[in-house]
């Protein structure tokens, strides 16, 4: 079994083995959650949502297996084309998109029915771009006409793009450029500067939508900030449901299957699958869940540790913050340490284009990993040869 795994699954088997039980708890919550879900719309067909998820989770699972065979150097010439998509897709959605839950962040491709969340996308496209542009400007990083200003645009266009339809997102992948930035050595102050033009770029578009009454998602944005912060907090219904059943949880929780909130509380299947998994599996769950997505920003740490070019360690650390931020959100909310956001859980909450371009993600801090592993076993080889050449080959007195 080691020697199958060893030669078909290249790169880090440490995060080869999160994704494997990030997958295996991912399928057990969702099957538990949906349960009311296939009682409302599959007239109690329980299997449906779990097949579906489970084909879903196949074809991410694929995908990672796909992209970490192709050599990172490529999704450097590559993210060239992805943000100009993205950005395309941005735009297309922003004017024409698919609204869903009074939120128009879906883009549905004709002829097929299929929906495709387009920030998704725009996330990962950003954070390729972003490392490609920090690795090439690392000569004249400290310079900001030359370097942060070509830096700037694309990070304040697609999160300005985002931000009308889905700000917990455009949020947080602002942030995680800035710490990308502050690890590529942009100056502190830059960055600074950055975050305050896009404040005052956010506020402008917020006052012109209330001036005009076109308030659209911002109405969304302050009934979940005043429901969180003021002393009605208990009239938010989602919050109520997802503390009851933390509540109920206890330690080691209910046991699999056997969670009772899951009939109250809204999208237990996505948005609020922690709070789920903690009910069933008690708090020790939650935190073995938790542990898992530090251990992958942790063994990120050690790619970028033993990268020789700024290219992979940049994009490498870039994707997975973007991954542990918003895990970590999705905790937050769970808990009530952050208002109702509507991010996903990566690669355990039931999902479409979120979760593949999660799993497109792994797939390329994968494929670096195994980059980052190859040369470094080059190295050790040739120090190895080079060795036993020495203690084999005869001492030559006239060379001395």
């Amino acid at each position: 079994m080691s020697e199958i795994f060893n030669r078909y699954l290249k790169g880090d088997k440490v995060i080869w083995a999160v994704i494997i039980f990030l997958s295996i708890f991912s399928l057990l919550a969702v099957y538990s959650s949906t349960g009311t879900l296939a009682y409302r719309f599959q007239g109690g067909n329980t299997a449906y949502y779990i097949i579906k998820h489970f084909s879903i989770l196949m074809l991410g699972l694929f995908l990672i297996y796909v992209v970490h065979l192709i050599p990172y150097r490529l999704y450097s010439k590559l993210s060239q084309l992805f943000l100009v998509v993205s950005t395309g897709l941005l735009l297309l959605t922003l004017f024409t998109g698919t609204s869903i839950n009074e939120a128009t962040r879906w883009l549905t491709l004709p002829g097929l029915g299929i929906t495709l969340q387009t920030s998704d996308l725009a996330k990962v496209s950003l954070i390729m771009y972003l490392a490609r542009l920090l690795s090439m400007k690392q000569h004249t990083i400290k310079e900001l006409k030359h370097s942060f200003v070509v830096i700037l645009v694309p990070v304040l266009v697609v999160c300005g793009l985002i931000m009308p339809a889905n700000l917990s997102t455009a949020i947080m992948l602002f942030l995680t450029c800035i710490v990308l930035m502050f690890i590529g050595r942009v100056r502190s102050r830059y960055l600074f500067s950055l975050i305050g033009i896009s404040v005052l770029l956010a506020g402008i578009f917020v006052s012109v939508a209330l001036y005009t009454h076109t308030e659209g998602r911002i109405g969304t944005w302050k009934s979940r900030v005043v429901s969180y912060v003021g002393s009605d907090e208990a009239d938010n219904y989602q919050v109520e449901q997802s503390k009851i059943a933390i509540a109920t949880g206890g330690l080691l929780g209910k046991g699999p299957g056997k969670s009772t909130q899951r009939n109250f509380l809204p999208y237990p299947y996505s948005d609020f699958i922690y709070s789920i998994i903690i009910e069933e599996y008690g708090l020790a769950g939650g935190a073995v869940v938790l542990f898992f997505y530090l251990w992958l920003l942790y063994r990120a740490g050690v790619i970028v540790r033993k990268s020789e070019r700024t290219f992979p360690a940049f994009l490498a650390i870039g994707l997975t913050l973007l991954i542990v931020f918003q895990a970590i959100v999705n905790m937050a909310v769970a808990v009530s340490l952050l208002p109702v956001t509507g991010q996903p859980l990566p690669l355990v909450s039931m999902g479409g284009s979120s979760l593949l371009f999660t799993s497109f993600a792994f797939g390329i801090i994968l494929s670096i990993s195994h980059g980052v592993n190859k040369k470094e076993e080059l190295i050790k080889n040739t120090e190895t040869v080079i060795k036993q050449r020495m203690e084999h080959e005869p001492d030559d007195p006239e060379n001395e």
